[in-house]
């Protein structure tokens, strides 16, 4: 039997210098070269430094995991919205913050705004460094026989798609500053003061679902419907966690909470399928304790993708009355039982002519209450009202049936075909005209 645990409580007093030489000698340890890691598997992506560590969420935070995989795959060039709640507690519980920056001095811009405004805070993140961008291009453009016609090419037709990519530019850019420094004149001023936007930024609007479900929605909505290249990153625990535990939107049917005493009698909002419907923006749902490979390729997709992307990604929580060690299995539970189905909806599949939609879990193995009464949140309601527990399990039940039936049916419609080749299978179709045909029979009438 092993009776010593990971964290075992000790004096402190006996640990502190022997520990703190470690940690200084970690810290010379140099971090890997991220162009030779392949970060589209587990073990590649958690080689990263990660640029979020040391935070005050609670012990066994569902919510921290997604923040410190987003700092990990994009935190050197990312610039974070934070909309308030746990998350901007945790993220910003000054004089310290656990938002960090790597040896070149680079990490995340994080700023939090308003709990009701922080998607258009985002959005104005994107549109200014769209803005940024575009006057350096044109500088760049207007200096390239000052600069050098092959260091202004290099620049401009730089492919910043993959970690490669980025680095060459971002020698490309210093290179620049140099040349810069030493020239003058008012453009070359400028130029300098926007040569950081050259290298491809990262914009992540980062919230709880009372933000993204209630109070923000109808920014959200409206950053979504705009085009532009954001991601949102909504850490759905299910309930205001942050104020205390109110129900929100994202509160699923039979689950008690403040507002929801008797148990909420509605279903939870989808929001998943509510953004599909815009059909240019990626939409996944993850669950890192179900497949933590799938949360991965999301946040990848979902940052390659050049308009809006949102994933939705359970968060266990205090708040639902469980021990916190286990939250990893209350996840997993989740997406078995049906509750929380995952997917991926990539807009990139349809403009292939293949199925944008993309089922990533199977059909419900585990019976729903094996998860719900794994859960104070839902098992109170049965110790209080034993009748209306068990008419909220059968018609969460049932949302469980119909959720998943809409999903089986979007992910099984026949890929749709590209315009030309949807015009050429008609004008092979038995008894079509040949356009000639119809221009010959057109003469006729006229004549």
């Amino acid at each position: 039997v092993v009776r010593h645990k990971a964290i075992n409580m000790r004096p402190k007093d006996e640990h502190v210098a022997h520990e703190a030489v470690n940690f200084d000698y970690f810290r010379t340890i140099s971090e890997i070269d991220r162009r030779v890691v392949k970060r589209t598997s587990v073990r590649g992506s958690q080689l990263f430094e990660p640029l979020f560590e040391f935070s005050g969420a609670c012990v066994g935070c569902g919510e921290t995991p997604y923040v410190k995989l987003l700092s990990q795959l994009f935190g050197d060039r990312s610039l974070v919205a934070n909309a308030t709640g746990c998350s901007s507690i945790y993220g910003g519980n000054l004089p310290t913050t656990p938002w960090s920056k790597n040896d070149e001095g680079r990490g995340p811009a994080w700023s939090n705004s308003l709990f009701e405004d922080n998607a258009e805070f985002g959005l104005g993140f994107r549109v200014t460094l769209d803005n940024h961008a575009a006057a350096a291009r044109g500088l760049v453009e207007k200096l390239r026989t000052d600069i050098g016609e092959e260091l202004a090419r290099g620049i401009l037709d730089a492919d910043q798609s993959d970690e490669t990519g980025i680095y060459e530019q971002r020698l490309r850019v210093a290179q620049l500053e140099e040349r810069l420094a030493k020239m003058k004149g008012e453009e070359v001023e400028n130029l300098r003061s926007l040569a950081g936007a050259l290298t491809r930024k990262s914009v992540w609007i980062v919230g709880g679902d009372g933000w993204a479900y209630d109070i923000g929605f109808g920014g959200l909505d409206h950053v979504l419907a705009s085009g532009r290249d954001v991601n949102v990153l909504v850490l759905d625990t299910e309930v205001y966690s942050n104020t205390g535990g109110q129900m929100s939107k994202s509160t699923p049917r039979a689950a008690v909470a403040k507002f929801a005493a008797a148990g909420k009698p509605l279903p939870k909002k989808d929001m998943g399928l509510l953004a599909m419907t815009y059909g240019g923006v990626y939409v996944a749902r993850v669950a890192m304790g179900a497949n933590d490979a799938q949360t991965i390729r999301a946040f990848l997709e979902a940052e390659s993708w050049p308009g809006p992307s949102i994933i939705l990604a359970y968060s266990h929580c205090i708040a639902h009355g469980i021990p916190m060690r286990t939250g990893m299995t209350n996840q997993r539970l989740a997406v078995q039982s049906g509750h929380w189905p995952l997917f991926r909806y990539d807009p990139r599949r349809a403009a292939a002519g293949e199925n944008p939609m993309k089922l990533d879990s199977k059909r419900p193995t585990v019976p729903l209450r094996e998860y719900l009464y794994a859960e104070t949140r839902y098992k109170m309601l049965v110790k209080a009202m034993p009748e209306r527990a068990r008419k909220l399990l059968a018609e969460a039940e049932r949302d469980v049936r119909t959720r998943w039936q809409t999903y089986e049916t979007l992910a099984a419609l026949p890929p749709e075909r590209p315009q030309s080749e949807q015009q050429k299978g008609e004008q092979t179709k038995p008894g079509a005209a040949k356009p000639n045909a119809d221009k010959s029979k057109r003469a006729e009438a006229k004549t």
